[in-house]
């Protein structure tokens, strides 16, 4: 019964019986061929009809006057739920599935990398009123805060990449280590495609099916022993999407370079170097999007675009994955009811004589 009560929720789910037809998979359909067995029933059914006995008489004008009565009209009831019966128990047979309603417990997370610049050039100040590395830091924090079943890692990188921390769903840690990142305690530079590699390790030890990375950089490659379109490649081959964002605007913009004597942080305008199309090509080579992140709200919309991809990801994942539902107990039952009422039928109230 239970299994009855779990094909009807997934006959539910699909939209209705008719929905359902659509999604029905047979696990051992030469059970199927059986329903041939449905043409040679129907023919005794036919062959008895022409031959059966017939009451002989001399004048039939009163017998054609009497009504057919609804009994008379039932009398090969019996013989269909048979046919019924045996064609329901020889689709059961062939193990009908459907998928499934997915429940919380089916719903796997994804493999994230929150792979994270911190060169010094994170500390330019065009993120009025805070700097590139702080904004960086709170949407990725609030980032983390919309995540439930995700397994997260982060890698911070500057001319060295190094990993904070791996995959985990405590939450709670990744906040507090995430919290103690600065700028200026690695080696200046920026090394994406060493960054990546990095967090391709991170993330490639996970058992999600889907994995991605999310690179946060406002820089170009300048350091590093990997190129970063082999990493992209690497992604490429381990099934890793990279989205990639650039933050700020590059060209001229106000870096720190000291507080004065009433400890105010003074200003100037500093060149820094970026390159859009090298992460433009990282994100097309993995599946990936490149996002241009130049103020607070564009950075907070680069990851909400994320955030519904990855989930429009778990949810095709979900209907690809789900667990199928046996619905031979969903025919097995009426099967069973239909041959006992035909059998009752047939003995009692639609007996048939001779």
């Amino acid at each position: 019964m239970r299994e009855l009560l779990r094909a009807v929720d997934a006959i539910a789910s699909a939209g209705g019986p008719f929905a359902a037809v659509g999604l029905v998979r047979f696990n051992d359909p030469w059970w199927l061929l059986a329903l041939l067995g449905l043409l040679p029933m129907i023919a005794v059914q036919l062959r008895e009809r022409r031959r059966a006995p017939r009451l002989l008489t001399s004048v039939v004008a009163e017998l054609q006057m009497m009504p057919t009565t609804f009994r008379a009209a039932l009398v090969g009831v019996p013989r269909a739920l048979y046919a019924i019966a045996f064609a329901l128990g020889a689709i059961a047979l062939a193990r009908p599935d459907l998928p499934g309603r997915p429940s919380p417990l089916d719903a796997e997370g994804i493999d994230i990398g929150l792979v994270l610049d911190v060169s010094t050039s994170m500390n330019a100040a065009d993120f009025s009123p805070k700097d590139r590395i702080n904004v960086a830091k709170e949407t990725i924090a609030d980032f983390i805060r919309q995540r439930d079943s995700d397994r997260i890692a982060l890698v911070v990188f500057a001319a060295e990449a190094f990993s904070q921390v791996p995959l985990t769903l405590d939450y709670d840690l990744l906040h507090g280590v995430l919290e103690k990142v600065q700028t200026g305690v690695i080696t200046d530079g920026t090394a994406i495609g060493d960054a990546l590699a990095t967090g391709l390790n991170r993330v490639r030890s996970g058992t999600a099916r889907s994995k991605v990375l999310i690179l946060v950089t406002d820089g170009d490659n300048n350091a590093g022993a990997v190129p970063p379109i082999e990493a992209a490649q690497m992604a490429k081959q381990l099934g890793v999407q990279v989205f990639t964002i650039l933050v700020g605007r590059g060209g001229r913009v106000p870096y720190p370079v000291g507080r004065n004597l009433l400890g105010q942080m003074q200003y100037e305008m500093k060149e820094i170097a970026t390159n859009p199309d090298l992460l433009r090509e990282i994100a097309r080579i993995t599946g990936g999007k490149f996002y241009t992140a130049t103020d607070r709200e564009a950075l907070r919309g680069s990851f909400q675009d994320i955030l519904s991809r990855m989930d429009k990801t778990r949810l095709e994942d979900q209907a690809r994955y789900a667990r199928r539902v046996e619905a031979a107990s969903l025919l097995l039952w009426p099967a069973a009811i239909a041959l006992c009422l035909g059998l009752v039928l047939a003995e009692t109230r639609l007996r048939r004589f001779p």
